[in-house]
């Protein structure tokens, strides 16, 4: 059995989810995972904001014009006066779910449910366009086997025993349609794997029902080894081991949750990143195989926070470092990247919320520098130490550019460098120009 996820922009219109039922149909069984679709999730956030400021008003506009915007897919997707009827009745009842939060005080758990609403259409929709062109189908509701436990992490004994439960319940059935991002916590409230949870939900399920695939379908042809929105000529990656691919996803790739990649590789289980816009396209596929002496892309992650702090010498520097990082983890704040000296250490955080509360626990120890605006640019590839080159080549890409810190050794697939966010766009050109001169290959690490 595979498992694919096509998300929102792949089920953004009726044509392209006509387009998802060619790629869907025929071969071995398949789990279907929908994102909701494109701009769909957009304006619930923006309509439970509405709720939160009690605008109404507001917030009825905009369900308005989503509730139109399904008409118009509903009218070009289906055939038969029957199966529109069906699909108007689905969206009415999704959309009347949303009004039941307006009138009265509003809070996380509710907008939560609202959230949830995307996908349940994006999901139902389908199902109804499969029994109208006489497909097996079934639909297996995400809430009724996706769990969370109360550290928000995924619950798997749970989904693998109640998502074994759904299936054995169709067993002639070649496609299930399910969505993705939604679940249920702890306490059995609808929630959510955040923005992006699609991919993971993906793969948690592919690692649930021991996948022989997981295929992750956007609008672009797999990973490339550059963001295409800042730099021309960039190329497509066909091959990335599972650290390489976890690397690019957490420092800025946006066509892989980070999350995704765990699962998958805890399970051994090859992702295929494809492009429903281009089926045929070979795209590209992470597993454990790795290609020797090549660097693979370059990512970036923007919104930065750069700490420098510098020891008092109050404390012994062993105790100076533990202090250091047990007031980080006592506000819950992740660190990106690390390096230390003698005298100090500095780190990177994107998470800014508990900034000055751990500016003020610290302060007493050590002299605190803080600079905001930086980005990270992380160049991925199997850079072994023994790889004699990679590092000059990456410090002679950015001879022109200030680096303000420079993080190796805790990974062998990544070099990261932080810089101000103003110029990313430059080091990236100038990365892609050094390390990638042709755009339809990488380049050999002794090159």
């Amino acid at each position: 059995m595979k498992v694919l996820k096509f998300g929102g922009t792949s089920v953004g219109s009726a044509r392209r989810m006509k387009n998802v039922v060619s790629i869907i149909s025929g071969g071995e069984p398949k789990i279907v995972v929908l994102s909701a679709m494109a701009g769909t999730t957009n304006s619930l956030v923006d309509i439970t904001r509405c709720f939160y400021r009690k605008e109404v008003d507001e917030a009825n506009k905009i369900i308005t014009r989503l509730e139109q915007a399904y008409a118009g897919h509903i009218e070009d997707l289906y055939t038969s006066v029957a199966y529109k009827e069906k699909a108007l009745e689905l969206v009415t009842e999704r959309f009347n779910e949303i009004w039941a939060f307006a009138g009265a005080p509003f809070t996380v758990f509710d907008e939560k449910m609202v959230l949830a609403q995307g996908e349940l259409i994006s999901t139902g929709m389908m199902h109804l366009y499969l029994q109208e062109l006489g497909m097996k189908s079934a639909l297996l509701p995400a809430l009724d086997f996706m769990r969370i436990n109360a550290d928000g992490e995924p619950d798997m004994s749970y989904i693998e025993e109640h998502l074994g439960k759904l299936l054995s319940r169709f067993p002639d059935t070649d496609i299930f349609i399910t969505q993705g991002f939604i679940c249920r916590n702890a306490y059995g409230e609808t929630d959510n794997l955040q923005r992006g949870g699609s991919d993971y939900s993906a793969s948690l399920i592919g690692a649930a029902v021991h996948a022989s695939e997981i295929q992750i379908w956007t609008d672009i042809d797999g990973m490339h080894n550059n963001d295409p929105r800042v730099v021309n000529h960039t190329a497509p990656v066909r091959q990335l081991n599972f650290e390489e691919a976890a690397k690019l996803a957490y420092f800025g790739a946006k066509i892989l949750h980070p999350f995704c990649i765990r699962p998958a590789k805890e399970s051994n289980i090859p992702v295929r990143l494809l492009n429903s816009l281009q089926p045929d396209a070979p795209g590209t596929l992470i597993s454990n195989t790795a290609e020797k002496g090549r660097i693979k892309a370059v990512a970036a992650k923007d919104n930065i926070v750069f700490i420098k702090m510098k020891s008092l010498n109050i404390l012994p520097p062993h105790k100076f470092l533990s202090t250091v990082f047990d007031t980080f983890a006592r506000y819950k704040t992740a660190v990106d990247m690390v390096t230390t000296s003698d005298i100090g250490i500095s780190v990177t955080t994107d998470n800014p919320e508990h900034l000055q509360e751990i500016v003020g626990s610290l302060e007493k120890y050590a002299t605190i520098s803080v600079e905001k605006d930086m980005v990270i640019v992380c160049v991925v590839g199997d850079l072994e130490w023994q790889n004699v080159g990679f590092e000059a080549r990456i410090i002679d890409a950015l001879k022109d550019i200030p680096v303000r810190m420079i993080s190796y050794g805790g990974s062998s697939s990544n070099v990261s460098l932080v810089m101000k966010s103003a110029d990313k766009t430059r080091a990236l050109q100038a990365l892609s120009s050094r390390l990638f001169p042709k755009p339809d290959e990488t380049e050999a690490i002794g090159a």
